[in-house]
């Protein structure tokens, strides 16, 4: 007889063939059977080149979602090279295309938001993966607004927000760059305005 459906068995199980006579006893193997192959997940060597020395397959060592749970942050290990590093499952969703200030047009790049978070966090003690948490979730917020086009300022609003949380040197040096400051005054403008917010 065919197996009952609580009884499937695993890709690559042992008792994989039709059992005549589906007893308990085989019925407990196969779901112990179904639970390693959950757990052996975990660890396995999977398809994902190597940024640093190429290698095509690299091992999982930490899966977890980020903190608005939008997207998947797996910690990689290289087993050539040994050096790891992090990669990101996200659904697929509606290209975000960016206004500049200029009225042209461009694909949201995440790069591009990271690039300037690095630059305004350095030499700040900031970890790359709150940075990185800090794209996913810009990204998220523009994917749920339903906004196919975007501009430019919205993108630079949620970005010092984001680092007005993360680190308030990195917010001023960024707002400098961003809101093009001239002279000591806008600086003592936005430090006034930051103490305002911290006192609320």
């Amino acid at each position: 007889r065919e197996w009952p459906p609580a009884a499937r068995h695993e890709s690559g199980c042992p008792l994989s063939a039709k059992c005549y006579v589906p007893c308990a006893m085989c019925q407990v193997l196969c779901a112990m059977c179904h639970v390693l192959s959950v757990n052996q997940r975990k660890g396995t060597v999977e398809r994902m080149k190597c940024p640093y020395c190429s290698q095509l397959d690299s091992r999982v060592v930490d899966s977890r979602p980020t903190s608005e749970e939008s997207a998947i942050r797996r910690r990689r290990e290289c087993p050539k090279c040994l050096r790891r590093f992090t990669t990101y499952e996200r659904p697929e969703e509606q290209p975000v295309v960016v206004i500049k200030k200029d009225g042209r047009r461009e694909l949201f790049s995440r790069g591009k938001i990271l690039a300037g978070l690095l630059r305004a966090c350095e030499k700040r003690p900031v970890p790359l993966q709150v940075l990185e948490e800090a794209v996913s979730e810009i990204e998220a917020r523009l994917q749920q607004e339903s906004t196919a086009e975007v501009p430019s300022s919205r993108i630079g609003e949620l970005v010092m927000e984001k680092l007005r949380h993360i680190d308030e040197v990195a917010y001023v040096r960024f707002a400098s760059v961003y809101r093009q400051f001239t002279d000591i005054n806008n600086f003592m403008g936005e430090l006034e305005r930051l103490l305002r917010i911290r006192s609320t």
